[in-house]
């Protein structure tokens, strides 16, 4: 076949019969291709490899930190201070002991320093791929040239036929040739734990979701029983798990909400302070000022401007709001996931395993009880294991409802909401036999932990059984298995053949081996077998029903209520089973499966769910409570995601359940009509839920998305919050993910929505804090030469300590303010809302000009004292620290003051936030070693003050925080919100 007719293969192999695939790729099944078609096609379709695109690289990212636009101008200012200082050491102007190019160097310092902070913030390297990769085979046997060789898989070529069995991964995409009991788990793929029953002779609709393909196979999944022969049809960037690594790779990182808002603020403070330097540099030269002694007002108030300390207090804030997640089992990767959880409006779910418990539970059981035993035509078995003949006609079909969580083996049984022992109904202990011994699992405990060895619809059966009394080491020895018909995909049933009559112990009387299984066979009867299946295939082959302690032959009224019961559990979203047995005289031969599972007489029904975890509910309203949609979008059928979903209260009863193959029909626009409106998605593939995420992006919707399969990771990655499971959870999705979930709970994600809230609402609260002081600050040093006061009240030095300082310390207290009781009682704040929304800019403005007013006043007395008051040690130009004094402790009273916005602080507990008292006594007693330890006086540039002028200082420093209390007071009185 050519080249050209070879790339022209369909999509759809599930809808091509075997013949018509190895058709079209020119292969053979028994011989495979040649050396030589390999080598074809692997020119034409390349090696079977995930191909990488290439990021940015560690470099790039380190200079991308230093193009940030306050990062610039701070390197501005520290090249223009570096340029004065060298003049002024040329010419000797440098006033004595003062060291050359200290602001230049503190500055860079800081610069490296916030350039370092956030390159470490973002040079996690994107490893989603890697791990990827990690799922390929390294090696694949496949018939080359007729006979069977290991190769490469990277060799891997469509047309190749690949033989697999139980243990390997497979290698690439393929159709099935042949199998034989094959069960490939893809959960990998398609986040669906459970294992699913391949058969290679049926023929597909073309419209079949990805995980009902039974027919295909996918690189990247796990044989975990049987072999199989297999067509490869697509290898690398073709497969299932290719398209998933193309989507990753196309999908495109978006700039956090905090980084959005810090990129604004950056933007306004940098515009505002060239503007400032523009209008005090204009009127200065108008006023015949000295352009040198106006470019260092410049510096100073440039420096002043931006708030040093806000990258590294946010990234501390971040981090202590990552501590206290992972005490919530949420483990942040991606610190400014933190905040961003926050602003979260919408959350879809995958179910299993993280609204589920990812254990299926038995949650009903169908049979036809006979009457009550306080009837007195009731067969009761008596101690000695004689009973007396009831009348068929006093049968009862009856549900019963089974308690209990996991699989631990404690419930109850209820009839009509009431408590019923399983001892009273024969029908049903025989049923609790056949659960536990049609079954090839187990139930251990471990540490205190009961689990299941095997399968998790077995486990299910086995801890039902347990909790009706019927333990399985017991029967086990009591009925041993002597044979089986194993379950297979066309079959849809298993049965096992039990020996009743105990050769080796010469026991023989049927009724001394168990009272229970004493009516079920008859002496000559040495073996009983039990069947279990679809409920409908095992109905149709059975002749007669249990009832009491007799069996009684069915009828067509009998069958037609099995079957609507079978109806009403499926609607319910149970895994519904049948069970029946059968006594024998002798072992069945192999083969005779047809034969043998004949004359069955029917048991009852046992419908099993992947229970809703218990917190989960409460979870869900809370996130009601607050504003967020809970989503469920899952691989798993619609009758099922429906039941959870109701259960759950993510969805009421009449809510529309859209499908993959519906959401397949749908254009982008309609699916971004439609996306509003519906809570559960079904059945869904890996494209569809990166088109849900991006649908609501697109309605303005801010997304969190949890997965744990390799088919999560482009969803998890396109949403604003991608969670990935921590124990379920693929390498893959873990590392496209922002959030790891170490318990795979739901209730995890709205534990860390609310500690998202409140870093969020702490971060607004310091910034509300540095910047209202900043602003202040820059009135106050743009006032000096415009008053004529003939120099800078602050160096670029003192500025750095201030921003550093006494900013930032008790700015770092108050990233741990704690939650406010309505914290999770109010809708999301919008995710697009900019830094100065809700009255913080207006706070921020209103707070500087009334902080520099009050600095004004202070610089005017102050300059004006220091002329009167003079003598031995005092400076003359010591009014520079006094405002450098002042401005440093009226800060303490500012921090003390918004810690609440609407509580007066004597109202507040002192010690429910005490790193915020204890920050005010730090730094106010290392602002006062500044001004009196003679070596930090010459290095920051202070002087001495008098005691009288300290206390003018404190007085000063009083009057902000005595006017944001009264503020409080006023918005009380008139009942505003002061933010």
């Amino acid at each position: 076949m050519s080249a050209h007719s070879l790339s022209e293969q369909p999509a759809a192999w599930h809808s091509l019969e075997v013949d018509k695939s190895l058709e079209l790729l020119k292969t053979n099944a028994n011989t495979g291709l040649s050396p030589q078609e390999v080598q074809q096609r692997l020119e034409q379709y390349g090696p079977n490899e995930l191909e990488e695109t290439a990021g940015r690289s560690a470099w790039q990212i380190l200079i991308d930190q230093f193009t940030n636009i306050m990062l610039l101008m701070l390197i501005a200012v520290a090249i223009i201070s570096g340029v004065l200082d060298l003049i002024a050491w040329q010419q000797g102007t440098l006033k004595p002991g003062e060291l050359p190019f200290k602001d230049t160097i503190a500055i860079l310092a800081i610069v490296i320093l916030n350039g370092i902070l956030g390159y470490v913030q973002e040079s996690r390297a994107e490893k989603a791929l890697a791990a990827l990769k990690k799922l390929a085979s390294p090696n694949v046997r496949v018939l080359r040239d007729s006979r069977p060789v290991e190769v490469p898989a990277q060799e891997l070529v469509p047309g190749d036929v690949m033989l697999v069995e139980a243990g390997v991964h497979v290698a690439a995409d393929g159709r099935l040739i042949e199998e034989s009991n094959l069960q490939i788990r893809e959960s990998a793929l398609t986040g669906e734990a459970e294992a699913v029953n391949k058969q290679a002779k049926v023929t597909l609709p073309e419209e079949t979701s990805l995980g009902d393909r039974v027919n295909l196979v996918f690189q990247g999944t796990e044989i975990v029983q049987g072999r199989a022969k297999i067509l490869v049809t697509n290898t690398g960037m073709k497969t299932e798990l290719g398209k998933i690594a193309t989507m990753l790779q196309a999908v495109e990182t978006e700039p956090t909400p905090l980084q959005q808002r810090m990129t604004q603020l950056g933007n306004v403070l940098v515009t505002g302070s060239l503007i400032l330097v523009a209008i005090v540099i204009g009127v200065g030269l108008l006023r015949g000022g000295n352009l040198q002694e106006l470019l260092e007002v410049s510096l100073s108030m440039a420096v002043a401007v931006v708030p040093e300390s806000l990258p590294a207090v946010i990234t501390v804030t971040l981090a202590l709001g990552t501590q206290r997640m992972v005490r919530r089992n949420a483990l942040i990767r991606k610190l400014p996931a933190v905040e961003t959880l926050g602003s979260v409006t919408t959350i879809c779910s995958d179910k299993t395993g993280t609204l589920t418990q990812n254990k299926m539970v038995v949650q009903s059981v169908y049979t036809n009880f006979s009457a009550p035993s306080s009837s007195p035509s009731r067969d009761l078995i008596s101690e000695d294991g004689n009973h007396s003949p009831q009348s068929p006609q006093n049968t009862n079909n009856q549900s019963l409802s089974v308690t209990g969580s996991g699989y631990d083996p404690i419930g109850e049984f209820q009839l009509q909401g009431q408590k019923t022992e399983a001892q009273e109904y024969p029908e049903l202990q025989v049923l609790l036999v056949a659960c536990t011994l049609c079954n090839d699992s187990f139930l251990q405990q471990d540490k205190g932990q009961w689990k299941i060895l095997g399968d998790p619809t077995e486990g299910a059966l086995v801890t039902l059984a347990a909790k009706g009394g019927i333990e399985k080491d017991q029967w086990e020895s009591k009925l041993p298995r002597v044979a089986e018909f194993p379950f297979s995909s066309e079959r849809k049933r298993m049965s096992v053949i039990c020996q009743v009559e105990q050769v080796e112990t010469g026991i023989s009387p049927v009724s001394e081996v168990d009272p229970i299984i004493n009516h079920v066979v008859q002496p000559s009867e040495r073996y009983l077998m039990f069947t279990k299946g679809s409920p409908e295939l095992i109905l149709a082959r059975c002749t007669h029903i249990y009832v009491g302690t007799s069996a009684i032959p069915i009828n067509d009224e009998q069958r037609s209520q099995i079957l609507a019961e079978n109806d009403t559990m499926a609607s319910k979203g149970l895994r519904v089973l049948g069970f029946a047995y059968k006594p024998l005289t002798e072992i069945p031969p192999e083969g005779s499966d047809e034969e043998s599972e004949k004359e069955l007489v029917w048991l009852g029904l046992v419908g099993m769910l992947d229970a809703p975890r218990p917190e989960v509910r409460v979870a869900v309203q809370e996130c009601r409570d607050a504003g967020i949609r809970p989503v469920m979008i899952t691989g798993d059928h619609q009758l099922t995601a429906r039941a959870i979903a109701v259960d759950l209260g993510i969805a009421q009863s009449g809510d529309r359940v859209l499908t993959g193959q519906e959401l397949q029909r749908m254009s982008d626009t309609e699916l971004e009509e439609n996306v509003d409106l519906v809570s559960i998605y079904a059945r869904v593939a890996p494209e569809h839920k990166l088109r849900i995420v991006q649908a609501l992006q697109r309605r303005g919707r801010f997304v969190a998305m949890t997965g744990d399969g390799v088919n999560d990771a482009p969803a998890l990655k396109q949403a604003d919050i991608g969670i990935a499971m921590g124990i379920t959870g693929t390498d893959v999705s873990k590392e496209a993910s922002d959030m790891v979930l170490l318990d795979d709970n739901f209730a995890t994600i709205v534990a860390a929505t609310k500690e998202g809230r409140v870093v969020y609402t702490n971060i607004r609260r310091f910034i509300k804090y540095i910047l209202g002081s900043n602003i202040g600050e820059v009135l106050t040093i743009a006032a000096a030469p415009i008053m004529g006061l003939g120099g800078v009240p602050l160096t670029p030095l003192q500025i750095l300590w201030m921003n550093l300082v006494t900013d930032g310390l008790p700015a770092l207290a108050l990233a741990v303010e704690p939650a406010e009781p309505d914290v999770m009682k109010r809708p999301p704040f919008s995710p697009r809302e900019s830094i100065f929304a809700r009255g913080l800019g207006s706070y921020m403005i209103r707070i500087g000009i009334v902080f520099g007013i009050i600095s004004i006043i202070l610089m005017a007395w102050a300059y004006n004292h220091v002329k009167v008051v003079t003598g031995p040690g005092l400076d003359p130009e010591r009014w520079k620290t006094m405002v450098f004094t002042a401005l440093c402790i009226a800060q303490m009273g500012h921090a003390l003051a918004i810690r609440s916005n609407s509580q007066l602080t004597i109202e507040m507990n002192p010690f429910s936030n005490p790193y915020v008292l204890a920050a005010v006594v730090v730094t106010s007693i290392l602002q006062l070693l500044l001004v009196y330890v003679p070596p930090l006086q010459a290095f920051f540039g202070t002087h001495y003050l008098t005691l009288p002028e300290l206390g003018i200082c404190l007085g000063f420093s009083a009057l902000m925080f005595v006017w944001i209390e009264a503020e409080k007071l006023f918005f009380r009185l008139t009942g505003k919100k002061i933010v």
